[in-house]
């Protein structure tokens, strides 16, 4: 049965990765450091919504008419998750660098939304997706702009992702993600742009430190 000769492929796959007693440190570690990040984001950004910042002035958002496209940025973003997480499961490599990438990225993201204190763009729309809300507590945040973590997010499961045909579906998500959210006036131009840039570099130095010595999974 070809679905019994994937099984056994993947589990052969996971297992021959799993010997590695680096491969296992490097998951264990990452999962821990995410869960507490995760567990961390609510106390954040419920922190950082209380402050003060500046109103950028952005050409590109004055162009816009703002519109609610959250059932749009809801599937895209979403079903490139769901799509990321499926390959993820097949591909050793891709979860242990997207798992220290998004580590990177994080604790970018938490620096550099405490570093640019910034108020959030005229005529905001409330971006309704209970998934990622989830992670930002009871209150709807507002502030927590550069850089976007949607965009940043969805760029990196680009980077990780195997597959011609996968990449050209991840980056046309991104970029109608990044598009969407500006329509949305949920972020500056500056934030989207940010994201590519914050995820490159986490994605980066992912491979360049963390996931270097599991050259023989990566690729």
């Amino acid at each position: 049965m070809p679905q019994s000769t994937t099984f056994i492929a993947l589990k052969q796959e996971w297992q021959g990765a799993w010997q590695s007693t680096g491969f296992r440190k490097k998951v264990m570690l990452g999962m821990g450091i995410i869960i507490a990040i995760l567990s961390l984001f609510p106390l954040f950004f419920q922190a950082i919504e209380l402050r003060h910042g500046i109103v950028l002035h952005d050409i590109v958002l004055q162009a816009l008419p703002p519109r609610d496209v959250s059932l749009a940025l809801f599937i895209i973003i979403w079903s490139i998750t769901l799509l990321s997480v499926f390959r993820a499961a097949q591909t050793p490599a891709m979860f242990v660098t997207f798992l220290w990438a998004y580590i990177f990225l994080s604790l970018f993201r938490t620096l550099t939304i405490t570093l640019v204190p910034l108020d959030p763009p005229a005529g905001l729309i409330a971006l309704k997706d209970p998934l990622s809300n989830f992670f930002y507590g009871e209150k709807f945040v507002t502030k927590d702009l550069f850089f976007s973590g949607h965009t940043s997010t969805v760029f990196l499961l680009y980077l990780t992702i195997p597959g011609k045909k996968d990449k050209r579906l991840a980056l046309l998500a991104t970029i109608c993600v990044g598009f969407l959210l500006l329509l949305h006036h949920v972020h500056y131009t500056l934030d989207v742009l940010g994201g590519f840039v914050f995820a490159w570099i986490s994605y980066l130095i992912a491979r360049k430190t963390v996931v270097r010595e599991f050259d023989g999974y990566t690729d």
